[in-house]
């Protein structure tokens, strides 16, 4: 039995280009982006992967470099379930702020401990911690049951719903998994034994 769980954070969306908070926001793929979701779909293919079901997150970024995924496997008909419990964490009132622009207003020291702390959030948002609560509930009744049933799953999101999802599988402290980066467009391939031991972990980075 195949118990294949292939993580994949969106490829680069066009507020990841111009240093934005995006989080709950929606803007679509750079032409980068597009590019890097369609080398996912090469390189799964390469491995000679194939999938039974996906979930993606109700942002277009993530639904787009799913479908560019899919289109590269020749697998564009299969089961996509789309729910907002793997959405990006929510930036509150940094969504849409550069980086840059928050540093000045806020102060960088203030702007570093709500990206990179796990459990204090921004004003009106959501910390690492509080993404997880809203992510692995989700992961944990609906995901893993069909990886553990021997469906191969595809799962297209974010970076921090991604987080959440890698630190319960991997047994990592939020401290660890605050200092984990994950590229865009870049899949990160699990297989499981029959008791959800992980038996192995691919990152498929250029």
């Amino acid at each position: 039995m195949d118990r294949l769980l292939v993580l994949c954070r969106h490829g680069e969306s066009e507020w990841n280009k111009l240093n934005l908070f995006t989080g709950w926001k929606d803007p679509g793929l750079t032409e980068k982006g597009v590019a890097e979701a369609r080398a996912a779909g090469q390189k799964l293919k390469a491995l000679g992967l194939g999938f039974d079901l996906c979930y993606t997150s109700a942002l277009k970024r993530a639904q787009t470099t799913l479908d560019l995924i899919l289109a590269e496997l020749g697998q564009t008909d299969l089961p996509i379930v789309r729910d907002q419990a793997l959405n990006e964490r929510d930036y509150g009132e940094l969504s849409g702020l550069n980086k840059d622009d928050a540093r000045q207003r806020w102060g960088e020291e203030q702007v570093h401990i709500w990206r990179r702390s796990y459990d204090i959030p921004p004003p009106g948002g959501e910390s690492l911690k509080d993404t997880a609560a809203r992510v692995l509930p989700y992961f944990e009744a609906h995901i893993m049951p069909d990886v553990m049933a021997g469906r191969r799953v595809l799962v297209a999101a974010h970076g921090n719903s991604l987080r959440a999802l890698i630190m319960k599988l991997e047994g990592l402290s939020g401290e660890e998994i605050i200092k984990r980066e994950l590229a865009t467009g870049v899949p990160i391939v699990y297989r499981f034994a029959e008791d959800g031991a992980i038996l192995s972990r691919q990152d498929l980075a250029a």
